[in-house]
């Protein structure tokens, strides 16, 4: 079953960290990526269902902003990415985080 793709980016490490945490803790999704973008900025994203991620993602905005010097750059949910999306961009389920995935 096609999964969404959510992507939370942040200004600093305390804001991804909180996202992170925020989201896993609130749906049923796996971190797929983590990475550090240009001028300090930190992405993550997340996979599982449409709904799953939908309050996965709505929850991490509102931790990183919370957090200390919380500033959430972007943010954004593509619902069921083609195929073709998943094998150039780094969303895919990979060996390091297959352990981790939530299978509904």
């Amino acid at each position: 079953m096609p999964q969404a793709v959510g992507v939370i980016q942040t200004i600093g490490f305390p804001p991804v960290l909180a996202a992170a945490d925020a989201m896993v803790k609130a749906g049923a999704v796996t971190i797929v990526y983590y990475g550090l973008a240009e001028r300090a900025e930190f992405l993550v994203a997340v996979r599982g269902n449409v709904s799953e991620v939908e309050i996965a993602v709505a929850a991490g905005v509102k931790a990183g902003a919370e957090a200390p010097g919380g500033i959430i750059s972007s943010h954004y949910i593509v619902r069921n990415p083609p195929e073709n999306v998943e094998s150039v961009m780094d969303i895919s389920f990979t060996e390091a985080v297959e352990e981790f995935r939530i299978n509904l």
